[in-house]
């Protein structure tokens, strides 16, 4: 299939890239030169702006956005709204806000344009693994998508991990809650690889957290693919001294507790979790590394200095 892609940084350009290695045509346009160069030389066509990608696009055109969440993907739905026309689809990758799918559907489907609500899981590693895609939005768009959904998605013994999960906005729902429970399960870990590092002297010498993490690796109950990342991580360093233990939130974590309260669901731990994050701005402990070094290993995230974290908690995205 043809497709346009908009925003080609880390997710996005696997997301290209992935597609392209199954023979799909690829347009793409980003504000940085670097990371368009890196998925033209891998066969991508880029577009200098948003107008020139829409003319390369046979029709009935596919867009696929892969932008951060808030302004920036606003600005670019609606500079493409006024580009597409009728039969076209609009998708939003990104982990866009739940509640705003259903409202910029209704907007599109007045144009005849369809729009998607895809919560794309699989970090940097999706482009070799495969990602997971929870898709929100009307039934024929899916159907006519299903090429690029099952070049995207990890092999699995349902044919794909990828699931319509329901109209506009249940794809974004079902990330932002994956999203969630991925941060009670990274502070789990976190605590406990702290409590490791702070070990009783009567046991010994201190515990080599590097080796630990290999052995839980294999047959055990916590075995994950977070913990292959952190294991590898530890393995290069088991101070992990490279990392602040300063952690960022994206916004996800806060629209599931947000979501929580409004209908009246315990969340304890993922409440916890959330608010231990917080707690990372004022006062640093390993188990803030340890959170850092799998937010690195998923997503290549680089944390931002504690100053500009307190100032985006204070001011979140959304909603």
């Amino acid at each position: 299939m043809d497709i346009g892609i908009v925003g080609v940084g880390r997710m996005g350009g696997g997301i290209a890239r992935r597609l392209l290695a199954d023979g799909h045509r690829c347009v793409v346009f980003d504000r940085s030169p670097a990371a368009v160069e890196g998925v033209v030389a891998a066969g991508a066509v880029a577009a200098p702006s948003l107008a020139e990608m829409v003319a390369q696009l046979s029709c009935p055109r596919a867009i696929w956005l892969m932008l951060p969440a808030g302004g920036v993907t606003d600005e670019a739905v609606n500079r493409l709204s006024s580009l597409l026309a009728r039969g076209d689809t609009l998708i939003d990758g990104g982990n866009g806000y739940w509640k705003d799918a259903p409202e910029r559907a209704l907007e599109l489907e007045r144009k005849g344009i369809a729009f998607l609500d895809v919560g794309t899981s699989g970090g940097v590693g999706g482009e070799r693994r495969g990602f997971c895609l929870m898709i929100g939005g009307p039934e024929t768009a899916v159907r006519w998508l299903q090429p690029i959904f099952n070049s995207l998605a990890l092999a699995g013994s349902n044919g794909g991990a990828y699931i319509h999960a329901g109209p506009n906005g249940a794809g974004h729902f079902v990330k932002m809650v994956h999203n969630g429970i991925e941060y009670g399960m990274m502070q789990a870990m976190a605590e406990g690889f702290d409590i490791l590092r702070q070990a009783p002297s009567q046991l010994g010498a201190a515990f080599d957290l590097s080796r630990i993490a290999e052995t839980w690796r294999h047959g055990s109950v916590v075995s994950s693919w977070l913990l292959d990342l952190l294991a590898e991580q530890l393995a290069e360093d088991p101070l992990l001294r490279d990392f602040s233990g300063v952690v960022d939130d994206s916004g996800e974590g806060r629209w599931t507790i947000q979501t929580a309260i409004e209908q009246g669901v315990a969340a304890d731990v993922l409440s916890a979790a959330l608010f231990a994050r917080f707690r990372t701005r004022d006062v640093t402990h390993f188990s803030g590394k340890v959170l850092s070094a799998m937010r690195k290993g998923f997503g290549g995230h680089v944390e931002a200095p504690a100053a500009e974290l307190v100032a985006i908690a204070r001011n979140p995205v959304r909603p």
